[in-house]
């Protein structure tokens, strides 16, 4: 098995009383999807922003490439490849596609127009649609605001922006969270077509099936500590959901 390309080791957060991790490990290898799942109040949310950076642990080790880092922001992790699609998606819905894309990393025009700051709408629009394609992502109408698009289109647009710009991992949290049958199958060809582009994803997810049918591994998080570590194709939802519970206690790789 290769080297791990992102790994917490012994993670702890405390808000006061509550502790929201108690020694969590996570570990991610490269060009591979792996769902992290758990019960709500397992510590998921908590775990993945101390992983991209949005809040630091009390204490613990974050390796990456195997060298230990500490992301003071999600700007810093994003610098270093690391995308997030959140549950909101995060998109500026009046405005459209392309831009949505080059949110926050908008090119400008060259010479004095640029300087001005006059945006290169342009090629924005022209590296999207490439980015669009190359993901097998259809826009019914690209300059349209986001506002206008189905909830599986913005999904795709929020994907499509993180691949962009992720050389390294993406994390996805609920991606398919409240689409339709058929919306929902092509956001997790979507998640697909990203591994096959070597990219790590981080899928988090409560849809069993949908973890069975595209993770290549799974981890359980229970009460703030992994508990649990699966091949994907060799175990079942009655696996899964004894360790999420605590229900299976004995033939679990936890290391």
């Amino acid at each position: 098995m290769p080297e791990p390309l992102l790994e917490a080791k012994g993670l702890t957060k405390n808000y006061g009383h509550v502790q929201a991790l108690r020694g969590a490990a996570f570990t991610v290898f490269p060009g591979e999807v792996v769902a992290l799942i758990g019960d709500n109040g397992a510590g998921k949310s908590t775990l993945v922003k101390t992983l991209v950076g949005a809040i630091r642990p009390d204490c613990g080790e974050i390796l990456f490439n195997g060298e230990p880092v500490s992301f003071g922001s999600p700007a810093h992790a994003q610098r270093s490849g690391i995308e997030t699609v959140y549950q909101d998606l995060a998109l500026a819905t009046d405005l459209d596609a392309a831009a949505n894309v080059f949110l926050g990393r908008e090119l400008l025009r060259r010479g004095i127009r640029g300087r001005l700051g006059v945006l290169d709408r342009a090629t924005m629009r022209r590296r999207a649609a490439t980015a669009f394609q190359e993901l097998g992502v259809t826009l019914k109408d690209s300059e349209a605001p986001i506002a206008a698009l189905s909830g599986g289109q913005k999904q795709s647009v929020a994907i499509a922006r993180a691949v962009a710009w992720a050389s390294k991992v993406i994390f996805m949290d609920e991606p398919t969270a409240a689409l339709g049958v058929v919306q929902r199958e092509r956001v997790l060809d979507l998640i697909r077509r990203v591994r096959d582009r070597g990219i790590a994803t981080v899928l988090i997810s409560h849809n069993m099936p949908e973890v069975l049918s595209v993770a290549d591994r799974v981890e359980v998080l229970r009460l703030g500590s992994r508990v649990a570590q699966f091949d994907a194709t060799r175990t079942s939802m009655k696996e899964l959901v004894g360790a999420m519970t605590g229900a299976l206690s004995h033939g679990v790789d936890a290391s």
